[in-house]
């Protein structure tokens, strides 16, 4: 063995703790590593992953069944453009009724025998396809919101010949959203009746399906195909697309934000432990040097010492990352509708790879940098302090009413102070990172509980909360509710009805705007307490009709800021219109209209409610308060029920990232300090016996070690702390911004006094917490041990 391997081999042998810290910190760096990449892979066009995946239908087509037969719907396969197709399958809308009687939205439910195939394949994500009779697959997603263990439920489908029930055998997800439910195709014909199915679905993919003008053009060779009239309509997976995108709009950059926070922090954190556990060698680089070692051979030598529990940390970090990552992915895979069942080998290799040479390249350069001195100066760096360096602090520190080992402990970091900023490095990057994404969790908690505001819902019997989905025949979407006879009578029982904390009253109508193509959704309010179910970023609510609220994608399209007037045309009638307020409102990508009621009643004279959403007052049991309510609605023809507050998988998921990466880094940056001060300790082993020899006991060894730290934590949580919080607002502004929403200060200001000053307090706590293991090794040393140690 050479003389350069066995100094290698010593090195990592006899700096036991140095070995195991560097071998922990890039293990826990290349866990978050790897998560953090993965979630930027997860996030980055996830609709077209799983669209791809599933091999998408690009147009699902409705046709009459009384219009064609099925071998000529077969036939329109080779119609020019196609590429691929699926179907005919038989379709029907039914209504079902719930385990407890209450009805759900109608619901598209196709026949089809298996999940596979050419085109739109289905992904059974819980339970199994429904082969038997009286089987039903539920779709998952917000069309229809089911209820919590829904698998195994028996459900009734009431407009079917003598209300048979059905057996819920599995949960199953459509990228192209093709159907609410599906059973197998004689389930559906006895469903139906004698004259079975009125429609057939057919699903194609194209060559070329990129714009809205090729998905066109292949719909018009398909239509070519069949006889005249039998196709009823078409949805192109582009709207498909724009919706589904809408939904994860402000999701995915904040999972990126949160993968770059985990592999930006690992680079910070695994270049100062190595640049501190090098920079604390110098004298033995000295030694090396005086026994003829070359500079040359020094910096190779104190690599290799880096890089030996660097492999092995990267090695378990991978493994490490890939079990985590695992669970958060079917997270992901939930709200996105993908598939990803694992983590990319790409993403291992980059991040350990990057891990590695990052490890080699900080330690080149803090030793190279030793190995440049002469002998005589690197064996007498970190022997002691530099005369006089620190002694003003020393002196200040002395005359505070402290104990003397207390005195001499906070003194120390000013005696050294670049080994002192490396402590101050560690922790403040600990306290920013778990500000950060203390903050950037809150904050996205934050977005989404404006949606569960409400607690009640009034609507119409087998009224869903978006609308039903469509019938064979009709373009899938939400389908307008019809407005209330009596909106009058209906908010007197809301009003009287005990417990009502307050409510709002919704109608939607299609309107345009000057100066914006394409209509857009009006959502026309009224109630008394309207302002509480959306969040202002600037300007007033509404305060009376001919005003809007709006959002910061209208605002851009329309060239128009807060203050700004506009004409809104309904039914053909122009209404002139103040935007009075911006909003933080996501529905419809931002582009939805918000105006009190009576605005629109110059074009729509009958517009009313066909919606209220009511909040109950503190204390009050909503279950038992829509009983009540509906009790009392039941003459008006309305029907109350309560909204499920359930927690949102997004919000799992980030909740879920906050804890793990903040415990990682925390634990890094602990780690950082523990390295430091062990070597830091190692070094002054002789001024420690001194101490000793003059009578200081093991409990004051103890404090003075961990008084070491204290100002260094104090300072680099307040960093931290500091520097978090501007991460925070500038990264979630620059997410909203990238998506084109502003964000409002509710949103943003997510820090409480109190809150900071738990984190700035974090560092005082992680420095002591690293700094305890070298504090007992220091108290444990015996005198005489001490002072032979040179």
């Amino acid at each position: 063995m050479s003389a350069l391997a066995r100094v290698v081999r010593a090195g990592v042998g006899r700096r036991r703790v140095q070995t195991v810290v560097i071998g922990l910190v890039v293990m826990i760096a290349v866990t978050s590593a790897v998560l953090g990449g993965s979630l930027m892979v997860a996030s980055r066009g996830p609709f077209d992953r799983a669209f791809s995946q599933q091999q998408g239908a690009h147009l699902a087509a409705q046709f009459d069944a009384d219009a064609v037969t099925e071998a000529q719907l077969a036939a329109s396969a080779s119609a020019a453009g196609v590429a691929g197709s699926a179907g005919p399958f038989p379709n029907a809308e039914l209504n079902l009724s719930s385990p407890m009687g209450n009805p759900v939205p109608p619901l598209t439910v196709v026949g089809r025998a298996e999940p596979g195939g050419a085109v739109d394949r289905v992904d059974v994500i819980d339970g199994r396809w429904a082969t038997g009779p009286g089987e039903i697959v539920l779709a998952t997603g917000e069309r229809l919101r089911l209820p919590p263990q829904v698998l195994g439920q028996r459900w009734t489908v009431s407009d079917a010949p003598g209300s048979p029930t059905v057996t819920v055998v599995g949960l199953a997800r459509s990228a192209s959203q093709t159907a609410d439910a599906w059973t197998n195709p004689a389930q559906l014909a006895a469903w139906t009746g004698p004259d079975g199915p009125r429609a057939y679905q057919m699903l194609y993919r194209f060559t070329e399906a990129g714009t809205a003008a090729q998905v066109q053009a292949g719909r018009t060779a398909v239509q070519a195909s069949v006889p005249a009239a039998a196709l009823d309509s078409a949805v192109s997976w582009l709207d498909i697309r724009r919706e589904a995108t809408g939904e994860t709009v402000l999701l995915v950059p904040f999972l990126i934000a949160f993968g770059m926070l985990g592999v930006v922090m690992a680079v910070l954190i695994i270049g100062n432990v190595i640049a501190g556990a090098v920079s604390t060698a110098t004298r033995r680089i000295g030694i090396l040097k005086a026994l003829g070692f070359t500079p040359a051979q020094v910096v190779r030598a104190y690599v290799g010492q880096a890089l030996v529990p660097a492999t092995v940390g990267a090695a378990l970090g991978v493994v490490a990352g890939n079990l985590l990552t695992v669970p958060i992915l079917a997270q992901t895979n939930q709200i996105y509708g993908t598939s990803d069942n694992g983590v990319a080998l790409w993403v291992d290799a980059v991040v350990a790879g990057g891990a590695l040479t990052l490890v080699a390249v900080t330690a080149l350069a803090a030793a190279a940098r030793a190995g440049r001195l002469r002998s005589v100066d690197a064996l007498a760096v970190g022997r002691t302090p530099r005369p006089g360096r620190g002694r003003w602090a020393a002196r200040l520190t002395s005359r505070l009413p402290i104990s003397r080992p207390v005195s001499l402990g906070l003194a120390h970091p000013f005696a050294r102070p670049v080994r002192a900023v490396s402590i101050v490095a560690a922790i403040a990057f600990g306290a920013a990172a778990v500000t950060f994404a203390v903050g950037l969790g809150t904050s996205l908690n934050r977005i989404q509980e404006v949606e569960d505001i409400a607690d009640v819902q009034v609507g119409q019997p087998h009224q869903g909360p978006r609308g039903g989905p469509p019938g064979p025949g009709q373009p899938r979407g939400p389908v307008q509710p019809q407005s209330f006879g009596d909106p009058a009578a209906i908010e007197r029982v809301i009003t009287d009805q005990t417990g009502t904390d307050g409510y709002l009253g919704m109608a939607r109508s299609d309107i345009t705007a000057g100066g914006i193509t394409g209509e857009l959704e009006a959502v026309a309010v009224t109630g008394p307490d309207a302002a509480r179910y959306y969040r202002m970023v600037s300007g007033t609510w509404l305060t009376g009709p001919a005003q809007i609220v709006v959002s910061t994608p209208f605002l851009t399209a329309a060239g128009k800021q807060v203050g700004d007037r506009i004409v809104l045309t309904d039914k053909g009638v122009d209404i002139p219109v103040t935007i009075v307020g911006e909003a933080f409102n996501i529905d419809d990508d931002g582009m939805q209209v918000v105006t009190d009621i009576a605005t629109l009643w110059a074009a729509e004279p009958e517009l009313a409610p066909s919606m209220y959403y009511v909040t109950v007052a503190s204390g009050t049991d909503a279950r038992a308060y829509a009983t009540a309510l509906t009790a009392a609605l039941e003459p008006l023809g309305a029907v109350a029920d309560g909204l499920s507050h359930e927690p949102d998988e997004m919000i799992i998921i980030i909740n879920a990232l906050t804890g793990l990466l903040s415990l990682l880094l925390m634990v890094v940056a602990g780690l950082g300090v523990l390295n430091t001060v062990v070597l830091e300790t190692r070094e002054r082993v002789h001024d420690l016996g001194v101490h000793k020899a003059l009578g200081m006991t093991p409990r004051q060894t103890t404090a003075m070690v961990i008084a070491s730290v204290v100002v260094t934590g104090l300072v680099g949580g307040a960093v931290g702390a500091g520097v978090g919080v501007l991460l925070q607002r500038t990264v979630i502004t620059e997410m909203a911004s990238s998506v084109g929403f502003r964000l409002p200060g509710a949103v943003l200001d997510v820090y409480g006094s109190v809150d900071l000053l738990l984190f700035g307090l974090g560092g005082l706590v992680i420095a002591v917490i690293g700094a305890l293991l070298p504090a007992g090794w220091a108290a444990r040393t015996r005198v005489a041990v001490a002072l032979r140690t040179e």
